[in-house]
């Protein structure tokens, strides 16, 4: 055993003892199951016909989940994530909507960024205002529509003893 193999695991020696032409293999190895898993998408595109019912099938499911998404956000729930996941799959297929989706995880990382290192009750208050927008939709939708039957009898009656409902 030489010096500078001694001490380490012998995975960390056989990492080290590998060649350049293993390392180019590897990377070829995994360069080839990459392009394998885009196979299908590949087989779709080549054929002009499928390839734009498929266009119009993701356009179609990713508006869907997209509309569902911002219908959820204001109630409690994922709804945001719902929304990026939408946008995710048009994204796989226009480039606008993937031009979209990053400029929402920019956004989202600059949010990140500053709410990070602010102290607890800056982020208290963002969370209530937040609770505080939550409630408001939730009373302009019993405006228009009425208080649902579905809720228990304490929290209808509750609601209805609300203003304007």
């Amino acid at each position: 055993m030489t010096d500078q193999t001694r001490g380490r695991t012998p995975e960390a020696r056989q990492d080290q003892q590998q060649s350049p032409s293993d390392e180019r293999r590897r990377s070829r190895d995994r360069e080839n199951d990459r392009e394998k898993d885009w196979e299908w998408r590949r087989k779709i595109r080549s054929n002009p016909h499928s390839h734009r019912i498929y266009k119009w099938v993701v356009g179609i499911v990713g508006a869907l989940v997209t509309i569902a998404g911002l219908i959820a956000v204001p109630a409690p729930g994922p709804g945001w994530l719902i929304v990026f996941v939408g946008i995710g799959i048009l994204a796989s297929e226009f480039e606008w909507a993937q031009r979209l989706l990053d400029w929402g995880k920019a956004r989202l990382a600059d949010w990140n960024d500053w709410i990070g290192p602010k102290p607890l009750w800056v982020k208290g208050l963002v969370g209530l205002l937040t609770a505080a927008l939550v409630a408001l939709v939730f009373y302009g939708l019993f405006l228009l529509s009425g208080v649902p039957g579905f809720l228990p009898d304490v929290i209808e009656d509750w609601l209805n003893s609300l203003p304007g409902l």
